[in-house]
């Protein structure tokens, strides 16, 4: 089974139009669906290799940004982590820091980092 990370929400409709929008711009897409407002992504869609699921917590309880949690996203580009970052500031994301070189990382570290709209802190970036 391939590793995954689970990013809960309050209001899976919400976030799963800002997925499904965002996504497209680094080449990923959803997966599949479950009941009770489920989703996965990955790269291309496909069912091997990483994926993340946005979802209600299973416990039922309130969903919460967790405090230096993030998932980072690679890009082929900077001009897809332009286009990830513009759509996502566009769908309602809050900035976290707009797309450039993170030098401390790496001469060639091109980043950009947002919350997406349930509050989980989220990087798109490239090295090239």
């Amino acid at each position: 089974m391939p590793a995954y990370l689970t990013l809960g929400t309050n209001d899976p409709e919400k976030s799963h139009a800002f997925y499904d929008t965002v996504l497209k711009t680094i080449g990923w897409a959803a997966q599949s669906d479950f009941p009770g407002g489920w989703r996965a992504y990955s790269e291309a869609g496909r069912s091997d290799g990483f994926k993340f699921w946005i979802c209600p917590p299973f416990n039922g309880e309130a969903a919460s940004a967790g405090n230096g949690t993030m998932l980072g996203l690679p890009a082929r580009s900077r001009a897809e982590v332009d286009a990830f970052y513009a759509a996502a500031m566009a769908l309602g994301a809050t900035d976290e820091g707009a797309p450039g070189l993170r030098e401390i990382y790496s001469p060639t570290w091109y980043a950009a980092y947002l919350r997406d709209p349930s509050g989980h802190k989220i990087a798109v970036y490239c090295e090239d």
